[in-house]
């Protein structure tokens, strides 16, 4: 988790230049061309509304991914794409977040009661703290999940979604053999259509966002960020302060009734 930290860290300087470029909704996209993906009804986890937004320009992507994958005889399963600044602040600060991180920093220090910095450092990761982390407020990035098309089951992916555990990473030594096969399909039917994986989330992929363009290593500006996207109007806006917190380390400490 601190290499992930530092992977955060390293997103906040990084140069980005909105493009511009609308979002549109990959499941009415997927309906009308016949693409046989699976998009969940419901709140997820039973707590967050969903979108399948995402920008116009990665829907055919996404459904080549998507086509790679039935023929491997795997279904994409959708979990949500673009998300607003509200609602991946909602994520940020909920309960939910907060209990998940407190419990597995107790777990990593044995059972010594963490202090807030430390339990934040785990929010960083894990959720979104600020605009900039946020590629799925850009409309870029896509959390995923397989299911054999044979019997419409899950597959074995290491760990339920969205857990924040050591079997969270990609490449976490701590998932099986089959597990860690499917992970390397999944990685490789996105990597054909230039996504790229969050190291640190076996089920985030992304493109054309900060995190991408980090991880891929070319030196060019990301061309999308943080947006308000009405969609009534298809009216994009980018968010003014891509590092204005959702959530402060001061938030944390009042939470856990420190000084």
């Amino acid at each position: 988790m601190d290499a992930a930290h530092g992977f955060m860290r390293g997103l906040l300087e990084y140069p980005l230049v909105e493009c511009g470029e609308p979002l549109c909704c990959l499941r009415e996209r997927a309906r009308e061309a016949g693409v046989e993906i699976v998009f969940p009804d419901g709140m997820k986890l039973g707590r967050f509304g969903r979108s399948f937004h995402v920008r116009q320009s990665l829907v055919e992507p996404i459904f080549a991914a998507a086509e790679a994958l039935l023929r491997r005889g795997l279904v994409l399963w959708l979990e949500d794409g673009y998300r607003s600044p509200a609602r991946q602040a909602e994520g940020a600060r909920s309960d939910y977040c907060f209990r998940n991180a407190l419990e597995k920093v107790r777990w990593e220090l044995g059972g010594r009661e963490p202090t807030a910095e430390e339990v934040f450092r785990r929010l960083c990761v894990w959720t979104a703290t600020t605009p900039k982390f946020a590629n799925h407020t850009s409309g870029s990035a896509v959390d995923v999940w397989l299911l054999r098309r044979a019997d419409g089951q899950p597959v074995d992916l290491g760990a339920p979604y969205p857990e924040f555990s050591e079997r969270t990473p990609m490449d976490s030594p701590f998932v099986t053999d089959e597990a860690r096969r499917h992970r390397r399909v999944l990685c490789e039917a996105f990597a054909e259509q230039e996504f790229l994986p969050y190291p640190y989330e076996f089920w985030h992929f992304s493109h054309g966002d900060s995190d991408y363009e980090l991880l891929a290593g070319r030196g060019r500006a990301a061309r999308y960020g943080p947006v308000h996207w009405d969609d009534e109007n298809a009216r994009l806006t980018p968010v003014a302060d891509p590092l204005a917190p959702f959530l402060t380390l001061d938030d944390i400490r009042r939470r856990m009734g420190a000084p």
